[in-house]
C-alpha cells in the first residue's frame, strides 16, 4: 500500500512527494520536526506537541505554514486515509528556499516555509516487546550544540550514537555533558532511587519533551516523589531502576547501563507502573 503524505497545502502518493534540492532543510538542517504518537486511530498529546512547535519555530524566527486548527486536520486526515491504528505522524517544517544556496536566510516575506507530513504504521506499539524487555544502554560525550531545547532536523550525532550502541549489542545511547547525563538520543532519561524518580532539569541542555512533562504530571499525581537534578552514569549505575520517556516509545524501561545490570535485570516496577498509568491516561485524552 503506497501511502498518502502532505506535501506544501496537498495530500499526495509518497513516491510522487517533491521538495526542491535549495530547500534549507535539504543544504543546512535548518528545520524543525515533531513526531505525535496515535494509539487506537487517536492522536496522543497533540497539544502539547502543538505548543513546543510554536516554540522551535519562533527560536529560529520561522513563520508557521498554517493555522493549528489546520494542522490538526491534516493529522486526523493522514492517519484516517492510511489507516493508522497504531502509529506515528512525522511533522517537519524547514525553512523553504528563495531558490539557490545561502548562509543568509531568506527575506519571511517573500519564501513560505515547507511543511511536510507522512505517517508510520506501528502495530503493537503500545505492547511492544522491547518494553517488556527493556533497554541496554551505553553512555557517549555529548558534543552537540547548545540549544537542545529546539527540536530541530539536526540528528546526525544522535543517530551517530544510536548506531555506537548496535555495535556492542545494546539498544541506545545516554549522552553525557561535564560529567552529568543530558538525554537519551531521541528520548529523556531517568533513574529511580529509593522510590523517588530523578531526572534533569529543563534549560537549553535537553528537549523539553512532551512525554517527560505529562509522565512527571501524572507521577506526582500518583504520590511518587519527583526531583529534577542532573546525575552522572555512576550514580546511574546504583539507582534501583532506570527508564527513558518518547512519544514514539512512551516509558521505556533500562536494564543495563554501561554493563551495568539495573536490579535483577528485568524491567523496574516504577517504569512498568508509569507506563501503565501513562497509556491509560493518555488514551483517556486522545484526539
Amino acid at each position: 500500500m503506497t501511502r498518502t503524505v502532505f506535501v506544501n497545502g496537498a495530500y499526495v502518493p509518497e513516491n510522487e512527494a517533491k521538495i526542491s534540492i535549495f530547500d534549507r532543510g535539504f543544504l543546512m538542517a535548518d528545520g524543525v520536526y515533531e513526531v505525535t504518537s496515535v494509539l487506537q486511530g487517536k492522536l496522543i498529546d497533540f497539544e502539547g506537541h502543538a505548543v513546543r512547535l510554536e516554540r522551535s519555530l519562533n527560536e529560529l524566527d520561522m513563520g508557521m505554514p498554517c493555522t493549528m486548527d489546520e494542522l490538526l486536520e491534516i493529522h486526523r486526515e493522514l492517519v484516517r486515509v492510511n489507516e493508522i491504528d497504531e502509529g506515528l505522524v512525522y511533522l517537519q517544517i524547514t525553512r523553504g528556499s528563495d531558490g539557490d544556496r545561502d548562509f543568509a536566510f531568506p527575506d519571511p516575506e517573500t519564501t513560505k516555509p515547507t511543511l511536510v507530513l507522512f505517517t508510520q504504521s506501528k502495530p503493537g506499539m503500545a505492547n511492544s516487546a522491547a518494553s517488556q524487555k527493556g533497554a541496554k544502554i551505553i553512555s557517549i560525550e555529548d558534543i552537540r550544540w547548545g540549544r537542545r531545547d529546539i527540536k530541530t532536523v539536526q540528528l546526525l550525532y544522535p543517530s551517530m550514537g544510536k548506531m555506537m550502541a548496535k555495535k556492542v549489542g545494546c539498544d541506545d545511547a545516554w549522552m553525557v555533558e561535564e560529567g552529568f547525563v543530558t538525554e537519551g538520543t531521541s528520548n529523556n532519561a531517568y533513574i529511580v532511587k529509593g522510590n523517588k524518580i530523578i531526572t534533569r532539569g529543563l534549560s537549553n541542555d535537553i528537549l523539553h519533551g512532551i512525554t517527560r512533562a505529562a509522565v512527571l504530571r501524572m507521577a506526582k499525581e500518583a504520590q511518587m516523589e519527583v526531583e529534577e537534578r542532573s546525575f552522572t552514569i555512576e550514580e546511574a549505575k546504583e539507582a534501583d531502576e532506570a527508564f527513558t520517556t518518547s512519544a514514539s516509545a512512551f516509558v521505556m524501561p533500562v536494564v543495563e547501563i554501561d554493563g551495568a545490570t539495573m536490579g535483577d535485570g528485568t524491567p523496574g516496577p516504577i517504569a512498568k507502573r508509569l507506563r501503565e498509568i501513562y497509556l491509560d491516561e493518555s488514551l483517556k485524552k486522545a484526539i
